[in-house]
This record gives structure tokens, sequence and C-alpha cells, in this order.
């Protein structure tokens, strides 16, 4: 089994392997030629998150800078917002409903490293999906961590961190995130 193969299934893998360097690099170079984009090159940009990203549905609008690590592992629903400095470190599937909206500076990693120091020091880790449902907004500085769900309608305050899974139709806020109330 490849590398690339063990990271897709969420085994431990070596994120020096020659292939996922490839995939990285490729990605990276087409983020870099996204971020600099002149904004009102509008068709050029979309072309451009098409070929960065696995799915990209109808209306979707990624503010510059934006990067990520492989791009083919992001799936975006439509009418998606995501206002400046997005940090997708997609190891794993990162998945967004419709009508999801992201201020700035927020981050999503799916990444996860082990935690006996040798191991570790070997040059492998593993890394869980994260799943976002529809109708999702989240307030600037947000943090969301590896094998988070959170669920259809519901809200991230600012400066958050995400550990757990967030239930439909809460408010969430802090570090970590916790219920603070119902809505909808």
């Amino acid at each position: 089994m490849s590398e690339k193969e063990k990271m897709l299934k969420g085994e431990l893998y070596s994120y020096n392997d020659k292939e996922l360097i490839q995939d990285r690099t490729r990605c990276k170079t087409l983020c870099f030629e996204y971020n600099n984009t002149n904004f009102s090159e509008i068709k050029k940009r979309s072309n451009l998150l098409k070929k960065i990203l696995g799915k990209v549905g109808s209306n979707c609008l990624i503010e510059q800078i934006f990067q990520c690590d492989y791009g083919y592992n992001i799936e975006i629903g439509d009418n998606f917002y995501a206002n400046h400095n997005l940090l997708i470190l997609d190891c794993a599937k990162v998945t967004f409903g419709n009508n999801v909206l992201i201020g700035p500076n927020c981050s999503f990693y799916t990444p996860e490293h082990p935690l006996d120091a040798t191991t570790r020091n070997s040059g492998v880790e593993y890394a869980k999906e994260i799943k976002v449902g529809s109708n999702v907004w989240f307030g600037g500085n947000v943090t969301v961590l590896s094998g988070v769900h959170i669920d259809d309608n519901s809200i991230i305050g600012a400066g958050s961190v995400v550990t757990k899974d967030i239930p439909k139709n809460v408010l969430v806020a802090g570090n970590p995130a916790k219920i603070i109330k119902t809505v909808g």
C-alpha cells in the first residue's frame, strides 16, 4: 500500500513520501497562483479553485490568501464564502455543505501526530476527516481540529477552538468550544 493510500485511509503514513511531496508542491503552486491573481479576474480565480479542490459547488468565493496541502481532499458545496487567510490542512477529507460562511483567519486541521516521541520523530502522522454540514457560520479566528463533525445550522463563535463534534442548531464558543444556546 502506498503512503498516499495510507494517508487517505487514516493510517500512519510518511509525510516525506515522494508522491505526497509532489502532490503538495502541485497544490501549493496552484495556491500561489490563485493568491497572486488579481481580485478582478473572477473567471481565472474560479478556474484555479476548480484545479485545486476536489469539488467546488456553484457560487463559491474564497478571498485571498488561501492555503491548503493537497486540495483534492477538499469538497465545497454551493454558496460558500471564506474570508481572508483560510488554511485547510487536508491530509484527510474536509467537506463543507451548502451555504457555509467562514470568517477571516480560520483554520481546519486534519493531521495528527503520534504521542510517542520516537514514533513521532520517525516522520509519520495520520489524519482524520472534518465534516461541516449546511448553513454553518464560522466567526473569525476559529480553529477546527481533526475528526470533528459540525452539523447543520450551527454557529461557531469567533476565536473558538472546536475539538469535538457539534450538533445541529447550536451556537458554540470558547476554547474548547462549548454550547452556548440553541439557535433557529
